[in-house]
């Protein structure tokens, strides 16, 4: 393990030993109601069952509409599930998250579940080393200290240092990956969600990824995510979780599926 690693060990919560189950997910279904389509009812998940373990990169497989993004803002509390259950290792504590409270979701986003969007959302104006410090110092680590490791961590992903006083927001799409990148890794929760985090980056900077993805996991942290480009996914992932769009029972606008399910 490099020194970058760790030290951005140190700010997780106490990790498992490989194969302990960080999340199991069992009956899940999720069915969206198109209010403006006649109530309209669109299931995109129906009956998924796995549990994720320390130490593994679960990868979610399917054709577009499958529900691979569905899944994931599930697991991270953004969708709420129609039906089944999403238990969340929290430390010696099993959180059902399908019924859990505002706040302990909130809680569970600070120091257990990381999340690596498609998209960077930040505040406006928030310089890129603090809008990347910001999930360690959450965590309790003081405000130096964490953007030292925000420095470390966007030098690795070759984010230029005459951007990091600069608006992530005025950044490429490239940029703004690796920025999310970074913000997505530096918390150093025990469970990370990624969602197509090499999708704008170049040869690269996608290595680099892998590297930081591969860390990861000897690191013992549990993720699931979704690659779409088939070299990164043969290098990270430890096991493939198919997914298939369900049968739709209504009729519905064509590509409405596609569209919500991700």
């Amino acid at each position: 393990m490099t020194q970058d690693s760790d030290s951005l060990q140190g700010y997780a919560n106490t990790v498992d030993a490989a194969g302990a189950s960080r999340i199991q997910v069992r009956g899940l279904g999720k069915t969206f109601v198109l209010h403006n389509q006649g109530g309209t009812r669109l299931p995109v998940l129906q009956a998924i069952d796995f549990d994720a373990a320390a130490g593994e990169c679960l990868v979610l497989a399917g054709s577009s509409g499958a529900g691979k993004s569905t899944l994931l803002r599930c697991l991270y509390g953004n969708y709420l599930a129609t039906e089944g259950s999403i238990r969340i290792r929290d430390g010696n504590d099993w959180v059902e998250l399908t019924r859990a409270p505002e706040q302990r979701i909130l809680q569970l986003r600070r120091e257990v579940i990381g999340y690596v969007s498609q998209f960077l959302h930040v505040i406006p104006r928030v310089s890129t080393l603090d809008v990347v410090a910001e999930p360690l110092q959450q965590r309790g680590a003081g405000a130096d200290e964490a953007r030292e490791r925000a420095a470390t961590l966007l030098a690795r992903l070759q984010v230029p240092g005459r951007l990091w006083s600069l608006p992530p927001a005025t950044f490429s799409g490239g940029e703004q990956q690796r920025v999310n990148i970074a913000r997505g890794l530096i918390g150093g929760h025990p469970v990370l969600l990624l969602d197509e985090p090499t999708a704008s980056l170049d040869a690269d900077n996608r290595a680099v990824v892998v590297a930081l993805i591969r860390e990861a996991l000897a690191e013992g942290r549990c993720l699931v995510g979704i690659f779409h480009d088939e070299a990164v996914r043969d290098a990270v992932a430890t096991r493939l979780l198919p997914l298939h769009p369900p049968a739709v029972t209504e009729a519905a606008p064509a590509g409405k599926l596609a569209a919500v399910a991700g």
